[in-house]
C-alpha cells in the first residue's frame, strides 16, 4: 500500500478477465453457466453473490411476479450458485464465499417488504452455512457477509431520512463499500456492516421493545424513508405508461 498522499500503485501483471451473462434467478441457468466457466476458466475459489433487484412498490400494489423475481435474484440465487461452487471448495478445503446483503437484512423498514424479506433470508442462508462449514471442520473455507447501509447506485434514488439527520449519515459511495468488503475479505473477516452505526442500531433493535424501536425509527426519520423513493418509481411507471400509451 502507499503511504499517505500517494496514490495505490498495483503490481504490473498480465491478467485476464472472463465474462459470462447469466440470469442468477433461474437455477438451470446458473448450473449450465457454472459448467461453462468450469470448463473455459477452472474451478471458482472465491463467490460473490452481489446480484440484487428491487420492486419499489408497496405490498398490496407490487404484482406478485415483481416479488418472486425480487426473491429469486437476491436469496434463492444464493443457493444455486453455491451448490455449483461449493463442491470443489470441500474437497480442496479451500475457498471464499462472499454474500453481498444489505442492512436491512439486519433490521426492515417499511414499504419494501419483498426486498427486506429477500435480504433476511440471504442473511440467514449465510449464517447457516457459516454454521454448516465450522461443524464439518472446512476451516480452509471463509466466509465474508456484507451488510452496507444505503449505496449511492441509483437503485434506491430518492430514499430520505430525516433532514437533520442525513449529514452524518449520507447514502455511501459505492468505491467506499468495496474498499471496506475487499478488506474484510482478504483478512477472513466473518461480517463487516458499514458504516459502523450499523452494528448499533442493529444492537438497539435486538435488545429494545418493537415500541421503542418505532419510536428510533421515527426519530431518524426511517420509519417512511422509501416512501420518497416508492413514490418516485411510481411516478416513472405511469409516465412511461402515458408514453407507451397504455
Amino acid at each position: 500500500l502507499a503511504g499517505d498522499g500517494e496514490k495505490d500503485v498495483l503490481p504490473h501483471c498480465n491478467l485476464q478477465v472472463y465474462t459470462y451473462t447469466c440470469d442468477v434467478g433461474k437455477r438451470e441457468n446458473v448450473y449450465l453457466t457454472a459448467e461453462r466457466v468450469r470448463k473455459e476458466v477452472g474451478e471458482v475459489s472465491v463467490l460473490v453473490n452481489n446480484a440484487g433487484v428491487v420492486s419499489g412498490h408497496h405490498l398490496l400494489e407490487c404484482p406478485d411476479e415483481l416479488i418472486e423475481r425480487t426473491m429469486m435474484v437476491n436469496c434463492h440465487a444464493h443457493f444455486w450458485t453455491t451448490k455449483a461452487f461449493l463442491p470443489k471448495m470441500l474437497e480442496m478445503n479451500h475457498g471464499h464465499i462472499v454474500t453481498v446483503a444489505s442492512s436491512l437484512g439486519l433490521f426492515s423498514t417499511a414499504g419494501v417488504e419483498d426486498y427486506c424479506a429477500s435480504k433476511f433470508g440471504a442473511v440467514g442462508f449465510h449464517e447457516s452455512l457459516s454454521h454448516e462449514l465450522k461443524a464439518a471442520e472446512k476451516d480452509g473455507i471463509k466466509t465474508t457477509l456484507v451488510c452496507p447501509y444505503l449505496v449511492d447506485t441509483g437503485m434506491f434514488r430518492g430514499c430520505r431520512i430525516r433532514k437533520e439527520i442525513e449529514p452524518f449519515l449520507p447514502p455511501l459511495k459505492p468505491e467506499y463499500c468495496v474498499k471496506q468488503a475487499m478488506r474484510a475479505i482478504l483478512t477472513d473477516q466473518p461480517m463487516i456492516c458499514t458504516p459502523r452505526l450499523m452494528y448499533m442500531v442493529t444492537f438497539m433493535k435486538s435488545i429494545l421493545p418493537f415500541e421503542a424501536v418505532v419510536c428510533m425509527y421515527r426519530f431518524l426519520g426511517a420509519d417512511k424513508c422509501m416512501y420518497p423513493f416508492i413514490a418516485q418509481r411510481k411516478q416513472a411507471t405511469n409516465n412511461n405508461e402515458a408514453k407507451n400509451g397504455i
